[in-house]
């Protein structure tokens, strides 16, 4: 069965030219042209993966995706913006999305990007072959896709939570900002290291004590970051 995209976006030759390519690629895509209505689709179809326009009329584009991650919805979402400034992208990121892409945008970069989120999306939900880990009072189950802080349930984005559990999975190694856009985005990033430091950001403010002198995930200047037990 074809992996079901939903693109929500109210300009009528986006959402053409993305089902267009999209449908070429093996998918079925389902559209909408505002906010309501892909709550609407989401809540009576399995939807894999939401192309969101960050700019649309009624909800925005960043409300609705943070409505969704409130609803403990996993879907993964690539947001569209058609501005390319960097505080988009940024908030995009903060309310859950998975990636972004700026307009005016290439279908085959689209596509290729659909392609790695499904894909790394997958891989982690399949991944059953890890034990718990454990880095002071985080505990990550990959089993269960939870994450818990002193025994609280932590709710994590998808990449956060594939983030966190590469970080984990090379235990006090330093991981670079390349190697974590290749290992957990899936494909090479055209060097946009930004996205790493924004999850890196959110993910501190969720499990450590204090996010200004974390005790777990430490920045190693000038090449990336690693997690360690805590000092």
């Amino acid at each position: 069965m074809s992996e079901r995209v939903l693109v929500v976006d109210d300009e009528e030759s986006i959402r053409k030219l993305v089902e267009y390519n999209l449908s070429q690629a093996g998918y079925e895509v389902v559209c909408a042209e505002e906010g309501h209505a892909a709550l609407a689709i989401v809540s009576q179809q399995e939807v894999d993966l939401l192309i969101l326009d960050l700019m649309l009329p009624g909800i925005s584009g960043l409300e609705l995706c943070k409505r969704l991650r409130q609803e403990q919805s996993r879907i993964p979402i690539i947001m569209l913006t058609a501005r390319g400034e960097e505080i988009d992208r940024v908030l995009g990121l903060e309310m859950g999305a998975d990636d972004y892409v700026t307009k005016p945008f290439s279908p085959r970069e689209l596509v290729a990007r659909v392609r790695a989120v499904l894909r790394r999306h997958s891989e982690s939900g399949d991944d059953k072959s890890d034990n718990a880990f454990a880095v002071g009072q985080i505990m990550l189950d990959p089993d269960k896709y939870e994450v818990t802080v002193r025994g609280d349930l932590i709710d994590l984005t998808p990449r956060e939570f594939e983030l966190l559990h590469y970080l984990m999975k090379h235990m006090d190694r330093v991981v670079s900002r390349d190697q974590l856009l290749d290992r957990v985005w899936g494909y090479e990033y055209a060097g946009d290291t930004r996205l790493v430091d924004v999850h890196i950001s959110h993910l501190r403010d969720k499990i450590e004590e204090d996010p200004k002198a974390p005790r777990h995930i430490k920045t190693v200047r000038g090449v990336g970051y690693k997690i360690v037990r805590g000092e």
